[in-house]
């Protein structure tokens, strides 16, 4: 699915965007300042759920966040959830608050 889902950074709306077939798919995030990206919503329509687009958003702002020096709160339980998953480790991308 990663290939062919179109990623865009809203950077003054602190979001990574999806359009696809009509609807958007999204994940937010605060710039708490001190290098620190609070990321705090994932959401996916009933439409498009099941594809892989989360993971896709996830990866994402991740990788963003690695490329800038951001640490990365995970406050959106699926974000949590991809680190556990994808066995990123806590000092490399995250912190928990």
């Amino acid at each position: 699915m990663s290939d062919t889902v179109r990623v865009r950074h809203d950077l003054a709306g602190h979001r990574f965007e999806a359009d696809i077939d009509g609807h958007c798919a999204y994940l937010a995030y605060m710039d708490l300042g001190k290098q620190t990206l609070d990321i705090y919503r994932t959401f996916v329509p009933d439409a498009l759920r099941g594809r892989g687009i989360a993971a896709v958003l996830a990866q994402h702002a991740l990788d963003y966040a690695e490329r800038e020096g951001y640490q990365v709160i995970p406050s959106c339980s699926y974000v949590e959830r991809y680190i556990e998953r994808n066995r990123l480790k806590p000092e490399d991308t995250c912190s928990k608050a």
